[in-house]
């Protein structure tokens, strides 16, 4: 089993390594298809768009949200290609991570200079 510290300093090298390669610019998904393919060369199991329900007061209720990617079922992972993180792009990921009770988040905007500047990594 590899220790989620290891898991997200593999997304985060898959990450910069397709930034390295396309830059900033493109859609989300583009660079959704690139980091999937970045994971399964290093062995990383990843599940894309996952439905997971929502439990409200002890009930299923009829509703679903599905984040980007869930790594190695230890971290989720949201993308985004925007100017600036903003507090709600925050809330998204905390919020799933709530709900899906995975204690690790990275949140990686790809519209940045340099990858480094567009990682947000969140511990519950």
């Amino acid at each position: 089993m590899v220790r989620d510290g290891e898991i997200t300093e593999k997304i985060i090298a898959a990450a910069i390594e397709v930034h390295r390669n396309l830059g900033p610019g493109l859609l989300e998904k583009a660079y959704e298809e690139c980091l999937c393919r970045e994971f399964a060369e290093t062995g990383l199991h990843f599940e894309r768009q996952r439905e997971i329900p929502i439990l409200y007061k002890g009930s299923i209720i009829d509703c679903t949200y599905e984040p980007d990617l869930i790594v190695e079922g230890d971290v989720i992972v949201e993308l985004k290609t925007v100017e600036a993180i903003l507090k709600v792009h925050e809330a998204q990921i905390l919020t799933y991570m709530k709900l899906s009770g995975i204690s690790i988040g990275l949140l990686l905007n790809f519209d940045v200079a340099m990858m480094r500047e567009g990682i947000r990594r969140f511990v519950r």
